[in-house]
């Protein structure tokens, strides 16, 4: 039976992109349920860029089926870190599904979801929203581990076909960059308005339980503006200052202090969890997986 290092080996002499490493930061960060917090800030400032804004508005989901596509999309963030061999070909089906993705933005200019510049766009967003989250959620990661962060996140976009060429390949190059977008790109335009400060209600949730979703159903018109305050609350805070200023979200004073104070209790909370409740399917059987080949191999 082949052990992961020589799975991994492998697709190294096929060339094929190789998923983070077992045991690194990624390993931890991305199925912790935790993560599920920052996702918000992530997607907005994706959308925030003109282009991937109106491919959203144009071909997304998420406003018929917000439940599936998010589920779909955390299955997807699972696999990239998560999935060994399946993760190669997760990234081959991302880039086929997004192949015909293309039209006009608000300006009139033309886009296509496989333009380097705006799909590497759409990847880059991870990088600075874990850094900062971690800040709140975790303990904050030092030098060293930002700096090991961005390497397996570089990783994670060959995984997603982005060529080295179109990311930045260190953290020095990658701020100018970031900077760049932030003030020469990205606006509040209407796809970040209506994930932000929604017109119309979301659909109650469709998976789970059935007397949950029972349950759900009939609280839904109480429960939904609370979660709405709650999710503009989350994706506001835990994006970096500087997206905010640039998107022209305000932020104040007496809403850091709560978000300190929360994060104090989930920073606290989450750690004591068991692994079962603590990390997500795919991760979790990923980590069972990889706890099993250290034994048998004497790892």
């Amino acid at each position: 039976m082949k052990t992961e290092c020589s799975r991994r080996s492998e697709r190294a002499a096929r060339k094929d992109p190789i998923p983070p490493p077992p045991g690194g930061i990624l390993w931890s960060l991305v199925g912790d349920i935790r993560m599920v917090l920052t996702l918000p800030a992530a997607l907005t400032m994706q959308v925030a860029h003109p282009a991937v804004g109106a491919g959203v508005d144009d071909h997304s989901v998420f406003r018929t089926d917000p439940w599936g596509r998010g589920e779909r999309s955390l299955a997807s963030l699972q696999l990239w870190v998560y999935g060994g061999e399946e993760a190669v070909e997760e990234g081959r089906r991302l880039r086929r599904l997004h192949r015909t993705i293309q039209g006009t933005d608000a300006h009139g200019r033309t886009y296509h979801a496989l333009s380097p510049a705006f799909y590497s766009w759409v990847h880059a967003t991870g990088y600075p929203v874990f850094r900062y989250a971690q800040r709140y959620l975790g303990r904050p990661f030092t030098e060293a581990q930002e700096r090991q962060l961005y390497a397996e996140w570089l990783q994670v976009g060959r995984i997603l076909g982005i060529h080295d060429r179109d990311m930045p390949q260190t953290i020095e190059e990658f701020w100018p960059y970031y900077r760049t977008v932030l003030d020469e790109e990205l606006e509040q335009g209407a796809v970040v308005r209506e994930l932000l400060f929604p017109e119309r209600p979301m659909p109650a949730p469709d998976r789970g339980p059935r007397p949950l979703l029972l349950l759900l159903r009939l609280t839904w018109p109480w429960l939904y503006p609370r979660f709405a305050r709650l999710r503009r609350f989350l994706t506001i805070g835990l994006m970096p200052p500087e997206a905010r200023r640039a998107l022209g979200l305000e932020w104040t004073a007496a809403q850091e202090r709560t978000l300190r104070r929360c994060g104090r209790v989930v920073r606290v909370a989450v750690p004591m969890l068991p692994e079962r409740l603590r990390y997500m399917p795919i991760a979790r059987r990923a980590r069972r997986a990889a706890r099993r080949a250290r034994q048998r191999y004497g790892m």
